[in-house]
């Protein structure tokens, strides 16, 4: 087996999903998740994709970002909003909450530790 892995779409079937029932701010949200790692201790990596819409998000996680396409805006409460598109990275801590506002299909890569 080898200890390489590509981050990519190619030969593995997404994950559809949505946004928990009553986090849907506006639009019809939905979700294509591609895992492709899974390692023990709580760590995932993959690329998801969303369509327009605007949702809340909690996270107890921790995820490091890295937005491939499209754009949306995230907005913590109590803070400012934050536009990300194709190029940019972040990390989105445990305990962040706010708001997912998809402006246009967005596409990222993502590491998760749970």
């Amino acid at each position: 087996m080898s200890r390489f892995r590509n981050i990519g779409t190619e030969g593995i079937e997404a994950e559809t999903g949505a946004p928990a029932e009553g986090r849907v701010i506006s639009g019809d949200p939905r979700f294509a998740t591609w895992n492709v790692e899974e390692a023990e201790g709580g760590l995932y990596a993959g690329i998801w994709e969303a369509t327009p819409g605007k949702w809340r998000i909690e996270y107890d996680e921790w995820e490091f970002c890295h937005i491939l396409a499209g754009v949306s805006v995230i907005t913590e409460d109590g803070g400012e909003a934050r536009t990300v598109r194709a190029g940019d990275a972040f990390v989105m801590r445990p305990g962040f909450k706010g708001s997912w506002e998809v402006i246009e299909t967005t596409r990222k890569e993502y590491v998760i530790r749970a």
